[in-house]
């Protein structure tokens, strides 16, 4: 389908961060666009904001009368809507073009120098960092951010049209859409267990994603994973490798060894080296610009991260708060190794809100472990997104699994209280959910004085 052919644009489930940047990008274009989501947030606020028509309930009669035209509409959806959607259904009975997101996306980058990353954790990061580069070297750019990046303040940014920065989305095969020039993978990691069914189809699902590369294009990899492309790691022979690492102040000090050559004495301020790899990797893409490396690596330092990524609301030297969207094992061992680097030594305390009954399901025992570490321990109920309950998969079955005397489920409204009651260094709250949403009531209220 042409895209220029299209006037109106609808999208069901318009709220969420992957979609709400494509509705700002047609709105940019001009285009029409209108949408539903089940419930009002900051980002449909912000969509309303710009003249997109939002609204909260699922009827036909809310569908405005422009977007009826089959002809001159394109609808979007989301796969967590369910089918028994009336919207959804109106639009499918009537001959309209309807696609996912990942199609559209595949759409819009056809016809643009393609950078893609993929991997089960990092890419939001990753994206995030490689846009901020990309502006910095004045690069003519695109970027669909997987949440809302601190330097660009928005998870749509247009700087131009000849290169496009994507998440590569594994949920639902969704990376399968992309043709991608320059591709990464962070990291494969069981996950989406509820779609793929094990980890060996999910591994087969990022070979499929590999073989989408064009032609003459390029794969960064992170070590270690069983991937033929490019390597980058930390100390360890890689093609992009980070070396004679240091930390002052709280900021990360390291040499970079590429093919071409070594660039010495590069800043980056993110903690966690989960996030130096991002940092990393963003640089080796970001080279294929054809901008300088030297003026790529320094851009590094003055990357201010993305929200709810490892992302500081309160830092005083009594006390530190840090929001992050952790909502997988291997998420939150590397929150808790950054929080021992950074803040060593310090008492911690973190929130938990587990998002979906089939992951809390399927990683239980490596959920519980991870928990474990940090000093103390409280379990929100299960955010369910799209999924219904499963039968005994709940957080008090989580709870008692975890190897820690400092634990408690505790319900949202009593997050104060239960706070000011243990006296800790480091707070941290973690989860995909809805906990997002109690960040800044946290934050007003520990912010004078805890």
């Amino acid at each position: 389908m042409n895209l220029k052919h299209i006037n109106n644009v609808f999208f069901i489930g318009i709220g969420g961060i992957g979609m709400s940047a494509l509705a700002r990008y047609f709105k940019f274009l001009g285009k029409n666009v209108a949408g539903y989501d089940k419930t009002e947030t900051p980002l449909t606020q912000e969509l309303t904001g710009l003249g997109i028509d939002v609204h909260y309930e699922d009827s036909v009669d809310l569908i405005p009368e422009k977007y009826r035209d089959a002809t001159l509409t394109l609808v979007v959806f989301t796969p967590a809507v369910s089918v028994e959607h009336l919207q959804y259904q109106y639009f499918l009975n009537r001959d309209y073009q309807i696609k996912k997101r990942s199609e559209v996306l595949g759409l819009i980058t056809k016809d643009t120098f393609c950078f893609a990353v993929a991997g089960t954790h990092g890419k939001t990061t990753t994206t995030s960092i490689l846009a901020h580069l990309l502006k910095e070297t004045n690069t003519p750019f695109t970027a669909f951010l997987g949440g809302i990046s601190e330097d660009f303040n928005s998870n749509f940014v247009f700087e131009g049209n000849e290169f496009s920065v994507v998440e590569a989305d594994e949920f639902d095969r969704s990376f399968l859409r992309l043709f991608p020039n320059v591709a990464c993978v962070t990291s494969m990691d069981a996950d989406h267990l509820d779609i793929y069914g094990d980890a060996s189809e999910l591994e087969k699902s990022f070979r499929e994603f590999v073989a989408k590369i064009r032609p003459d294009g390029k794969l960064l990899v992170r070590n270690g994973l069983p991937l033929a492309g490019q390597t980058y790691g930390i100390d360890d022979g890689s093609d992009y490798c980070i070396e004679n690492l240091s930390i002052l102040n709280g900021t990360y000090l390291f040499d970079i060894r590429t093919p071409e050559g070594t660039l010495k004495n590069i800043k980056f301020n993110k903690p966690g080296r989960h996030n130096l790899l991002n940092g990393l990797v963003a640089f080796a893409m970001a080279t294929n610009s054809g901008r300088p490396a030297k003026d790529l690596a320094n851009a590094l330092e003055t990357f201010k991260g993305v929200q709810r990524r490892f992302s500081y609301k309160i830092k005083r030297q009594d006390f530190v708060y840090i929001d992050d969207y952790a909502h997988h094992p291997t998420e939150i061992n590397a929150i808790y190794e950054a929080v021992s680097e950074m803040h060593p030594h310090k008492k911690t305390l973190v929130i938990f809100q587990p998002h979906l009954f089939s992951r809390t399901r399927d990683f239980a025992d490596e959920f519980a472990k991870s928990l474990s570490q940090f000093d103390s321990i409280l379990l929100l109920d299960i955010y369910p997104a799209r999924e219904k309950p499963i039968e005994g998969v709940t957080s008090q079955w989580l709870l008692e699994k975890i190897d820690n005397p400092n634990k408690k489920r505790i319900d949202k409204t009593n997050l104060i209280k239960e706070i000011k009651q243990q006296n800790v260094d480091v707070l941290i709250t973690m989860g995909a959910g809805d906990i997002g949403l109690e960040v800044a009531k946290l934050t007003k209220e520990l912010e004078n004085g805890y």
